[in-house]
């Protein structure tokens, strides 16, 4: 196992904006907030995409968070991001189909890769991740099944012809993180396990202008704060990793053309403080810089960078039930 680098962070104090402190040389102003779908009970669970010039935003419909019920996996999509409506709505008898990723395939595609639970009345039986494809958003391949069962690939990242992502396992003592790849977004061979402890789960991936990659891991024992890690090159077996400071849920980030990094997810403030907050990542800091319109059940933001704003599409129940937002964000140059 390598070395691991663990940097401890000071928490910023609470402002009267927030339950964050904010660190104000990386000011980001919210420009517009505004609620974009609505229509089932339950709405959560989100990701963003850019396409042949049109927005797609996908998310989970369903009655609850998670009471073993088949959960749907709607589309929406969008010319001007401001009107939207229905693209597909993807669902699977027996199947609560959940926490939907949406990305780019080289060959010009969209692929969702999407979380299936199968229950036994209120208790989890078995999950297994699934994948479709599409040329137009609107019209998409059977729902596939990929790795095995009890495997949880939460989120795929493309760097040239090559698919990464992360599955987490289960399992006991703790649980497991394992990087793989795959040319075809079906097929995936294991890279290595990332030596990650304290039950890491949900990550997202990214890639340097200069090949490396990067990881933001969510913990959910120990001190529960989200790790980040960088591997300097291809195969991306080597890891170093630092401790953000911060819990988050539904952990995502960007590496901007002018290489900022900034991250989004659920932020925990005292008691049952929630908030879908942006942060930006330094190599020495992890700074929460914005809490968006946010709060009770909150996060899984999709993030797009367009025309010199930052896209951030997030669920929230601060109005009551559970909804669709998208905010466009200014950020420092």
């Amino acid at each position: 196992m390598k070395t691991v680098k663990v940097f401890t962070l000071c928490l910023l104090g609470i402002l009267a904006s927030g339950f964050f402190g904010m660190a104000s040389e990386f000011e980001a102003a919210l420009v517009e907030n505004v609620k974009i779908w609505d229509r089932a009970e339950y709405n959560s669970f989100v990701d963003l995409v850019r396409f042949k010039e049109t927005w797609f935003c996908t998310f989970r419909e369903g009655e609850h968070h998670v009471y073993g019920e088949d959960g749907r996996i709607r589309v929406i999509k969008s010319d001007n991001g401001a009107d939207w409506v229905s693209a597909v709505l993807l669902a699977e008898d027996g199947v609560d189909l959940r926490d939907p990723k949406i990305t780019v395939t080289p060959d010009g595609r969209l692929m969702l890769v999407i979380g299936g639970s199968v229950y036994d009345g209120k208790t989890l039986a078995s999950r297994q991740p699934r994948v479709a494809f599409s040329g137009d958003g609107t019209s998409w391949t059977p729902l596939r099944p990929i790795l095995e069962k009890g495997d949880w690939l939460w989120r795929v990242t493309w760097f040239g012809e090559t698919a990464y992502g992360v599955s987490y396992l289960v399992e006991e003592p703790d649980w497991i993180v394992n990087l793989y790849k795959s040319s075809d977004g079906v097929e995936y061979e294991l890279v290595t396990q990332l030596q990650v402890p304290d039950s890491p789960n949900e990550t997202t991936l990214r890639f340097t202008p200069k090949g490396e990659m990067m990881a933001l891991v969510r913990r959910e024992s120990g001190s529960k704060t989200a790790w980040i890690g960088m591997s300097a090159k291809a195969p991306y077996t080597e890891w170093n990793w630092k401790d953000s400071g911060y819990q988050i849920g539904g952990p995502n980030f960007l590496i901007l053309p002018n290489e900022s990094i900034w991250a989004s997810g659920r932020g925990y403030g005292p008691g049952k403080l929630r908030s879908t907050m942006l942060a930006r990542i330094t190599e020495d800091m992890f700074y929460p810089v914005l809490n968006l319109p946010s709060g009770k059940d909150t996060s899984y933001p999709g993030m797009v960078w367009h025309q010199g704003l930052l896209w951030m599409a997030y669920y929230s129940s601060h109005e009551g039930k559970a909804c669709i937002y998208l905010a466009k964000i200014r950020l420092p140059e």
